[in-house]
Protein backbone atom coordinates (compact mmCIF):
# COMPACT_ATOMS: atom_id res chain seq x y z
CA UNK A 1 0.00 0.00 0.00
CA UNK A 2 1.38 3.36 -0.96
CA UNK A 3 -0.45 6.08 0.94
CA UNK A 4 -0.92 9.47 -0.58
CA UNK A 5 1.28 11.68 1.41
CA UNK A 6 2.14 14.89 -0.19
CA UNK A 7 -1.04 15.54 -2.89
CA UNK A 8 -3.75 15.30 -0.40
CA UNK A 9 -5.25 18.92 -1.34
CA UNK A 10 -5.11 17.82 -4.73
CA UNK A 11 -7.18 14.74 -4.23
CA UNK A 12 -9.69 17.08 -2.55
CA UNK A 13 -9.28 19.84 -5.56
CA UNK A 14 -12.27 20.13 -8.85
CA UNK A 15 -10.32 20.99 -12.02
CA UNK A 16 -6.81 18.95 -11.45
CA UNK A 17 -6.98 16.94 -14.39
CA UNK A 18 -4.90 17.66 -17.09
CA UNK A 19 -4.16 16.42 -20.80
CA UNK A 20 -1.84 15.78 -23.54
CA UNK A 21 -3.03 16.10 -26.79
CA UNK A 22 -0.53 14.77 -29.81
CA UNK A 23 -0.96 13.71 -33.21
CA UNK A 24 0.85 9.93 -33.86
CA UNK A 25 2.33 9.38 -37.26
CA UNK A 26 0.23 6.11 -37.59
CA UNK A 27 -2.94 5.25 -39.25
CA UNK A 28 -5.46 4.85 -37.09
CA UNK A 29 -5.78 1.19 -35.65
CA UNK A 30 -8.04 0.33 -32.96
CA UNK A 31 -5.87 -3.09 -32.30
CA UNK A 32 -2.65 -1.27 -31.78
CA UNK A 33 -4.11 1.41 -29.59
CA UNK A 34 -5.48 -1.57 -27.24
CA UNK A 35 -1.95 -3.29 -26.98
CA UNK A 36 -0.41 -0.01 -26.43
CA UNK A 37 -2.20 0.72 -23.97
CA UNK A 38 -2.23 -2.73 -22.05
CA UNK A 39 1.43 -3.21 -22.33
CA UNK A 40 1.74 0.39 -20.99
CA UNK A 41 -0.51 -1.01 -18.11
CA UNK A 42 1.59 -4.00 -17.43
CA UNK A 43 4.77 -1.74 -16.99
CA UNK A 44 3.47 0.95 -14.84
CA UNK A 45 1.26 -0.09 -11.51
CA UNK A 46 -0.62 2.92 -10.81
CA UNK A 47 -2.45 2.71 -14.29
CA UNK A 48 -4.48 -0.41 -12.70
CA UNK A 49 -5.10 1.36 -9.14
CA UNK A 50 -7.84 2.64 -7.56
CA UNK A 51 -8.46 4.67 -4.99
CA UNK A 52 -8.37 3.06 -1.04
CA UNK A 53 -9.22 4.40 2.02
CA UNK A 54 -7.99 3.33 5.81
CA UNK A 55 -10.54 4.76 8.08
CA UNK A 56 -8.77 4.07 10.67
CA UNK A 57 -5.98 6.56 9.70
CA UNK A 58 -8.03 8.42 7.44
CA UNK A 59 -5.22 7.71 4.90
CA UNK A 60 -6.13 7.00 1.19
CA UNK A 61 -3.62 5.15 -0.78
CA UNK A 62 -3.21 3.71 -4.02
CA UNK A 63 -5.11 0.57 -4.42
CA UNK A 64 -3.53 -1.73 -7.57
CA UNK A 65 -5.92 -3.65 -8.99
CA UNK A 66 -5.18 -6.73 -11.24
CA UNK A 67 -6.06 -5.44 -14.48
CA UNK A 68 -5.92 -2.42 -16.43
CA UNK A 69 -8.26 0.54 -15.01
CA UNK A 70 -7.12 3.45 -18.01
CA UNK A 71 -10.66 4.17 -19.84
CA UNK A 72 -10.05 3.98 -23.71
CA UNK A 73 -12.72 5.59 -25.95
CA UNK A 74 -12.23 5.07 -29.62
CA UNK A 75 -14.34 7.23 -31.52
CA UNK A 76 -13.48 5.40 -35.35
CA UNK A 77 -14.96 6.57 -38.27
CA UNK A 78 -17.48 8.97 -37.40
CA UNK A 79 -15.87 12.28 -35.14
CA UNK A 80 -16.70 15.49 -36.75
CA UNK A 81 -13.20 17.48 -38.01
CA UNK A 82 -14.05 20.37 -35.95
CA UNK A 83 -13.76 18.79 -32.56
CA UNK A 84 -11.07 19.42 -30.98
CA UNK A 85 -8.88 17.86 -28.17
CA UNK A 86 -9.76 21.30 -25.97
CA UNK A 87 -13.39 19.99 -26.45
CA UNK A 88 -13.10 16.21 -25.76
CA UNK A 89 -10.79 17.37 -22.31
CA UNK A 90 -13.82 19.83 -21.30
CA UNK A 91 -16.64 17.20 -21.88
CA UNK A 92 -14.34 14.45 -19.66
CA UNK A 93 -13.79 16.72 -16.69
CA UNK A 94 -16.74 18.46 -16.68
CA UNK A 95 -17.25 15.77 -13.33
CA UNK A 96 -15.47 14.57 -10.73
CA UNK A 97 -13.58 11.42 -11.29
CA UNK A 98 -15.28 9.29 -8.58
CA UNK A 99 -11.57 7.14 -7.81
CA UNK A 100 -13.25 4.40 -5.43
CA UNK A 101 -14.42 3.54 -9.38
CA UNK A 102 -12.72 4.29 -12.38
CA UNK A 103 -9.43 4.81 -12.91
CA UNK A 104 -7.13 7.86 -12.92
CA UNK A 105 -6.44 8.26 -16.79
CA UNK A 106 -8.84 8.35 -19.59
CA UNK A 107 -7.19 7.92 -23.53
CA UNK A 108 -9.58 8.90 -26.56
CA UNK A 109 -8.47 8.49 -29.65
CA UNK A 110 -9.64 8.93 -33.29
CA UNK A 111 -8.49 9.14 -36.79
CA UNK A 112 -6.68 12.43 -38.33
CA UNK A 113 -6.06 11.51 -41.86
CA UNK A 114 -3.43 9.61 -42.25
CA UNK A 115 -2.32 10.18 -38.80
CA UNK A 116 -3.92 9.73 -35.32
CA UNK A 117 -5.47 11.59 -32.86
CA UNK A 118 -4.80 10.85 -28.83
CA UNK A 119 -5.78 12.76 -26.30
CA UNK A 120 -4.57 11.37 -22.82
CA UNK A 121 -6.21 13.00 -19.70
CA UNK A 122 -4.60 12.56 -16.06
CA UNK A 123 -5.76 12.87 -12.55
CA UNK A 124 -3.34 14.39 -10.85
CA UNK A 125 -3.06 11.67 -8.21
CA UNK A 126 -1.44 9.86 -11.28
CA UNK A 127 1.29 11.83 -12.11
CA UNK A 128 2.29 15.49 -13.06
CA UNK A 129 3.17 16.93 -15.82
CA UNK A 130 6.73 15.38 -16.41
CA UNK A 131 5.38 12.18 -15.57
CA UNK A 132 2.30 12.41 -18.43
CA UNK A 133 4.62 13.70 -20.77
CA UNK A 134 7.08 10.28 -20.32
CA UNK A 135 3.74 8.26 -20.48
CA UNK A 136 2.58 9.87 -23.40
CA UNK A 137 5.58 9.46 -25.31
CA UNK A 138 5.60 5.56 -24.45
CA UNK A 139 2.24 5.13 -25.97
CA UNK A 140 3.11 6.93 -29.09
CA UNK A 141 6.52 4.84 -29.49
CA UNK A 142 4.86 1.53 -28.26
CA UNK A 143 1.85 2.32 -30.80
CA UNK A 144 3.85 3.54 -33.49
CA UNK A 145 7.08 0.98 -33.45
CA UNK A 146 5.69 -1.45 -30.92
CA UNK A 147 8.56 -0.40 -28.34
CA UNK A 148 8.80 -2.79 -25.66
CA UNK A 149 8.41 -1.16 -22.39
CA UNK A 150 10.33 -1.57 -19.29
CA UNK A 151 8.93 -2.18 -16.12
CA UNK A 152 8.47 0.99 -13.60
CA UNK A 153 7.88 0.25 -10.24
CA UNK A 154 6.22 3.65 -8.36
CA UNK A 155 7.79 4.30 -5.43
CA UNK A 156 6.17 7.85 -3.60
CA UNK A 157 7.05 10.62 -1.74
CA UNK A 158 6.29 9.25 1.72
CA UNK A 159 7.85 10.99 4.78
CA UNK A 160 9.57 14.52 5.50
CA UNK A 161 13.06 11.98 5.38
CA UNK A 162 12.76 12.26 1.58
CA UNK A 163 13.49 15.82 1.28
CA UNK A 164 16.67 17.47 1.91
CA UNK A 165 17.56 17.95 5.54
CA UNK A 166 17.83 22.08 4.77
CA UNK A 167 14.77 22.24 3.29
CA UNK A 168 12.64 22.80 6.35
CA UNK A 169 9.85 25.38 6.74
CA UNK A 170 10.97 28.97 7.72
CA UNK A 171 9.89 29.21 11.77
CA UNK A 172 6.76 31.83 10.79
CA UNK A 173 5.01 29.32 8.71
CA UNK A 174 5.82 26.54 11.20
CA UNK A 175 4.16 28.47 13.57
CA UNK A 176 1.20 28.93 11.23
CA UNK A 177 1.51 25.19 10.64
CA UNK A 178 1.11 23.98 14.25
CA UNK A 179 -1.57 26.87 14.92
CA UNK A 180 -4.17 25.22 12.21
CA UNK A 181 -3.55 21.78 13.48
CA UNK A 182 -4.46 22.54 16.87
CA UNK A 183 -7.04 24.39 15.38
CA UNK A 184 -8.49 21.49 13.61
CA UNK A 185 -7.64 19.17 16.42
CA UNK A 186 -10.21 20.91 18.55
CA UNK A 187 -12.67 20.98 15.83
CA UNK A 188 -12.69 17.15 15.71
CA UNK A 189 -14.58 16.47 12.13
CA UNK A 190 -12.93 15.76 8.47
CA UNK A 191 -14.74 15.61 5.15
CA UNK A 192 -15.61 12.61 3.71
CA UNK A 193 -14.92 11.66 0.18
CA UNK A 194 -18.63 11.45 -0.63
CA UNK A 195 -19.05 14.61 0.98
CA UNK A 196 -16.65 16.11 -1.11
CA UNK A 197 -17.56 14.34 -4.39
CA UNK A 198 -21.00 15.74 -4.01
CA UNK A 199 -19.45 19.29 -3.49
CA UNK A 200 -16.95 19.10 -6.88
CA UNK A 201 -19.98 17.75 -9.09
CA UNK A 202 -21.74 20.75 -7.84
CA UNK A 203 -19.04 22.95 -8.04
CA UNK A 204 -17.87 21.89 -11.91
CA UNK A 205 -21.12 22.82 -13.00
CA UNK A 206 -20.46 26.38 -12.74
CA UNK A 207 -16.64 26.76 -13.24
CA UNK A 208 -16.51 27.28 -16.48
CA UNK A 209 -12.55 27.09 -17.75
CA UNK A 210 -12.06 28.08 -21.58
CA UNK A 211 -9.10 26.74 -23.35
CA UNK A 212 -7.06 28.81 -26.22
CA UNK A 213 -4.43 27.11 -27.71
CA UNK A 214 -1.30 29.05 -29.80
CA UNK A 215 1.55 27.86 -31.58
CA UNK A 216 4.82 29.55 -32.26
CA UNK A 217 6.90 28.22 -35.24
CA UNK A 218 10.22 26.84 -35.57
CA UNK A 219 11.62 30.05 -37.17
CA UNK A 220 9.68 32.44 -34.86
CA UNK A 221 11.37 30.58 -31.28
CA UNK A 222 14.56 30.37 -33.02
CA UNK A 223 14.57 34.52 -33.40
CA UNK A 224 13.10 33.96 -29.64
CA UNK A 225 15.86 31.44 -28.23
CA UNK A 226 18.40 33.72 -29.43
CA UNK A 227 17.16 36.82 -28.05
CA UNK A 228 17.24 34.97 -24.52
CA UNK A 229 20.53 33.33 -24.75
CA UNK A 230 21.66 37.07 -25.59
CA UNK A 231 19.90 38.44 -22.84
CA UNK A 232 21.49 35.77 -20.44
CA UNK A 233 17.81 34.29 -20.06
CA UNK A 234 15.72 31.52 -20.48
CA UNK A 235 12.81 30.98 -22.27
CA UNK A 236 10.96 29.81 -19.25
CA UNK A 237 11.72 33.43 -17.54
CA UNK A 238 10.64 34.96 -21.16
CA UNK A 239 7.43 33.22 -21.06
CA UNK A 240 6.88 34.39 -17.09
CA UNK A 241 7.91 37.88 -17.87
CA UNK A 242 5.65 38.15 -20.49
CA UNK A 243 2.49 37.16 -18.67
CA UNK A 244 3.38 39.07 -15.62
CA UNK A 245 3.44 42.41 -18.39
CA UNK A 246 0.46 40.86 -20.59
CA UNK A 247 -2.13 40.33 -17.02
CA UNK A 248 -0.43 42.95 -15.31
CA UNK A 249 0.65 40.69 -12.67
CA UNK A 250 3.13 40.93 -9.93
CA UNK A 251 3.37 37.18 -9.44
CA UNK A 252 3.47 33.80 -11.31
CA UNK A 253 3.07 30.38 -10.21
CA UNK A 254 5.57 27.88 -11.68
CA UNK A 255 5.99 23.79 -11.33
CA UNK A 256 9.61 22.95 -10.69
CA UNK A 257 10.43 19.30 -11.36
CA UNK A 258 12.47 17.60 -8.28
CA UNK A 259 12.98 13.82 -10.39
CA UNK A 260 16.82 14.14 -9.78
CA UNK A 261 16.84 15.83 -6.74
CA UNK A 262 14.84 12.80 -4.92
CA UNK A 263 16.18 9.85 -3.60
CA UNK A 264 13.23 7.97 -3.65
CA UNK A 265 12.04 8.71 -7.79
CA UNK A 266 12.48 5.51 -9.82
CA UNK A 267 13.06 5.98 -13.52
CA UNK A 268 10.00 6.30 -15.45
CA UNK A 269 7.58 5.75 -11.94
CA UNK A 270 4.39 7.97 -12.07
CA UNK A 271 3.06 9.64 -9.24
CA UNK A 272 3.69 13.46 -8.41
CA UNK A 273 7.51 14.60 -8.49
CA UNK A 274 7.03 17.96 -8.75
CA UNK A 275 7.27 21.69 -6.28
CA UNK A 276 5.63 24.89 -6.64
CA UNK A 277 6.78 27.95 -6.43
CA UNK A 278 5.93 32.03 -7.02
CA UNK A 279 8.21 34.24 -8.47
CA UNK A 280 7.30 37.50 -8.00
CA UNK A 281 8.55 41.23 -9.23
CA UNK A 282 9.31 44.36 -7.32
CA UNK A 283 8.28 46.79 -9.26
CA UNK A 284 6.51 47.63 -12.14
CA UNK A 285 7.46 49.44 -15.33
CA UNK A 286 9.83 47.09 -16.69
CA UNK A 287 10.57 45.73 -20.51
CA UNK A 288 10.35 42.39 -21.08
CA UNK A 289 13.52 41.32 -21.11
CA UNK A 290 14.89 43.56 -18.48
CA UNK A 291 11.92 42.11 -16.19
CA UNK A 292 13.26 38.43 -17.71
CA UNK A 293 16.59 39.08 -16.03
CA UNK A 294 15.07 40.04 -13.08
CA UNK A 295 12.34 36.94 -13.25
CA UNK A 296 16.06 34.62 -14.04
CA UNK A 297 17.56 36.15 -10.64
CA UNK A 298 14.63 34.79 -8.53
CA UNK A 299 14.39 31.78 -9.82
CA UNK A 300 17.81 30.76 -9.59
CA UNK A 301 17.94 31.88 -6.14
CA UNK A 302 14.83 30.13 -5.20
CA UNK A 303 16.46 26.32 -7.18
CA UNK A 304 19.27 26.81 -4.74
CA UNK A 305 17.72 27.22 -1.62
CA UNK A 306 15.92 24.20 -0.36
CA UNK A 307 13.91 25.74 2.39
CA UNK A 308 11.82 27.75 -0.79
CA UNK A 309 11.95 25.10 -3.30
CA UNK A 310 10.38 22.47 -0.83
CA UNK A 311 8.14 25.04 0.72
CA UNK A 312 4.64 23.98 0.09
CA UNK A 313 5.76 20.20 0.13
CA UNK A 314 6.92 20.68 3.27
CA UNK A 315 3.69 22.55 4.36
CA UNK A 316 1.72 19.54 2.94
CA UNK A 317 3.78 16.81 4.91
CA UNK A 318 3.60 18.96 8.20
CA UNK A 319 -0.21 19.70 8.14
CA UNK A 320 -2.76 17.36 9.25
CA UNK A 321 -4.30 14.93 6.16
CA UNK A 322 -7.67 16.06 7.07
CA UNK A 323 -6.73 19.76 6.82
CA UNK A 324 -6.10 19.68 3.18
CA UNK A 325 -8.61 17.28 2.29
CA UNK A 326 -11.11 20.28 3.46
CA UNK A 327 -9.28 23.66 2.58
CA UNK A 328 -11.24 23.76 -0.72
CA UNK A 329 -14.26 23.34 0.03
CA UNK A 330 -14.25 25.19 3.44
CA UNK A 331 -12.81 28.35 1.28
CA UNK A 332 -16.02 27.59 -0.98
CA UNK A 333 -18.40 27.26 1.80
CA UNK A 334 -19.40 23.52 1.59
CA UNK A 335 -18.40 22.49 5.06
CA UNK A 336 -17.34 24.02 8.19
CA UNK A 337 -13.83 24.48 9.32
CA UNK A 338 -11.94 27.63 10.45
CA UNK A 339 -9.01 26.12 10.25
CA UNK A 340 -9.10 24.51 6.92
CA UNK A 341 -10.12 27.98 5.48
CA UNK A 342 -7.60 29.56 6.97
CA UNK A 343 -5.05 27.17 5.39
CA UNK A 344 -7.29 26.86 2.06
CA UNK A 345 -6.99 30.54 1.86
CA UNK A 346 -3.71 32.03 3.07
CA UNK A 347 -1.62 29.14 1.93
CA UNK A 348 -3.18 27.49 -1.61
CA UNK A 349 -5.50 30.93 -2.55
CA UNK A 350 -8.62 28.87 -2.71
CA UNK A 351 -10.31 31.97 -1.67
CA UNK A 352 -9.33 34.18 -3.61
CA UNK A 353 -8.87 32.44 -6.88
CA UNK A 354 -6.79 35.42 -8.68
CA UNK A 355 -3.43 33.26 -9.55
CA UNK A 356 -1.58 33.12 -12.55
CA UNK A 357 0.62 30.02 -13.04
CA UNK A 358 3.28 28.19 -16.28
CA UNK A 359 3.75 25.10 -16.22
CA UNK A 360 6.82 24.40 -18.88
CA UNK A 361 7.31 20.70 -19.85
CA UNK A 362 10.01 21.24 -22.18
CA UNK A 363 11.50 20.13 -25.71
CA UNK A 364 11.17 16.96 -26.97
CA UNK A 365 11.80 15.59 -30.29
CA UNK A 366 10.11 12.86 -31.60
CA UNK A 367 9.57 10.31 -34.34
CA UNK A 368 6.78 8.89 -33.46
CA UNK A 369 4.79 12.16 -32.69
CA UNK A 370 3.88 14.63 -35.22
CA UNK A 371 2.84 17.61 -32.48
CA UNK A 372 1.38 17.59 -28.99
CA UNK A 373 0.61 20.05 -26.17
CA UNK A 374 -0.62 20.35 -22.56
CA UNK A 375 -3.17 21.19 -21.26
CA UNK A 376 -2.92 22.38 -17.85
CA UNK A 377 -4.73 22.00 -14.76
CA UNK A 378 -6.78 24.80 -13.72
CA UNK A 379 -6.79 25.12 -10.18
CA UNK A 380 -9.64 26.91 -8.16
CA UNK A 381 -6.86 29.35 -7.15
CA UNK A 382 -5.62 30.22 -10.63
CA UNK A 383 -7.63 32.55 -13.12
CA UNK A 384 -5.40 31.87 -15.95
CA UNK A 385 -3.01 28.94 -16.59
CA UNK A 386 -0.63 28.61 -18.99
CA UNK A 387 0.63 24.64 -20.43
CA UNK A 388 4.20 24.84 -22.66
CA UNK A 389 5.63 22.28 -24.57
CA UNK A 390 7.73 22.70 -27.79
CA UNK A 391 7.39 19.07 -29.91
CA UNK A 392 10.34 18.85 -33.07
CA UNK A 393 10.83 22.43 -33.04
CA UNK A 394 7.13 24.16 -32.48
CA UNK A 395 5.91 25.86 -29.03
CA UNK A 396 2.59 25.36 -28.41
CA UNK A 397 1.05 27.37 -25.51
CA UNK A 398 -2.27 26.49 -24.37
CA UNK A 399 -4.19 29.03 -21.81
CA UNK A 400 -6.75 27.95 -19.67
CA UNK A 401 -8.47 30.93 -18.21
CA UNK A 402 -12.03 31.54 -16.24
Amino acid sequence: MQRIFTERAHLMCPNMCFGIAMTVNRPYDEAAIKDAVMRLSAAHPFLNALLGYDEAGNDYYYRVTDKCRAELCLKGQGVDEKVTPEVVFSQLTGRDWNLFEEGMLKIVAWPLGQNTQLLLVFHHLLADGRGALGLAEEVAECYCFGKELKAAPEKLISSVEDFPPDSRMPLISRMLVDRANKNWAKERHHVTYEEYHAFANEFLKGDKVRHLVSRTGAEELGEIRKKCHEEKVTINDYLIAKMMLEENTRKVIIAGDLRSRLGCYNEGALGNYSTAFSVERKKAGSDLYTLARAVHEKVVKILSSPADLYLVLQCYANLYPGILDAALISCKGGFDSKAAKFIGSMFFGFEAGGGYSITNLGKIESESIANAYFIPPASPAIRKTQGILTVNGVMTVCTSER
